[in-house]
């Protein structure tokens, strides 16, 4: 009985990690949203910065360089931050809900968080693989469509 207490007292039992862990998430939760929500709109400001820039370098060019396809990547770029984020922010949002008061915290905000996260990278990769595919078939005039 006696070691059972000291074990109690120095926190050591499952429940005991348990609560921890929910006390330090609790803590860290409000700060790594303000830093997911402070990065966010820093990259759609450096986004918009680069994209007002090459609009910029285009129209002062002697040469007719055509930069805006490159300008619509770039908001075509951000609006795929912005509808990530609020995705991300969204399940954040359900997982939250969801929490109920129990000991242990919202799979969105632990591993399936990276895990959505490495998909939505994978997913935005591929599409962008098959663009480029496809518009290379454009150019050589051999596109059939899948």
């Amino acid at each position: 009985p006696r070691r059972r207490r000291a074990k109690m007292a120095a926190g050591s039992g499952p429940g005991a990690r348990e609560l921890f862990a929910e006390g330090l998430l609790q803590f860290l939760r409000p700060a790594v949203r303000q830093l997911d929500r402070h990065s966010q709109v820093e990259l759609r400001e450096h986004i918009d910065s680069l994209a007002t820039e090459l609009c910029r370098i285009n129209e002062d060019q002697k040469v007719a360089l055509d930069l805006d396809p490159y300008v619509k990547k770039l908001l075509n770029a951000r609006r795929r931050v912005v509808l990530v984020n609020n995705i991300l922010q969204n399940a954040q949002v359900r997982g939250d809900r969801g929490f109920g008061g129990s000991l242990s915290p919202p799979k969105v905000l632990t591993g399936d968080f990276c895990y959505i996260q490495e998909r939505l990278r994978r997913l935005n990769h591929s599409v962008a693989k098959e663009t480029v595919r496809r518009r290379a078939m454009l150019e050589a005039g051999g596109y059939q469509g899948k």
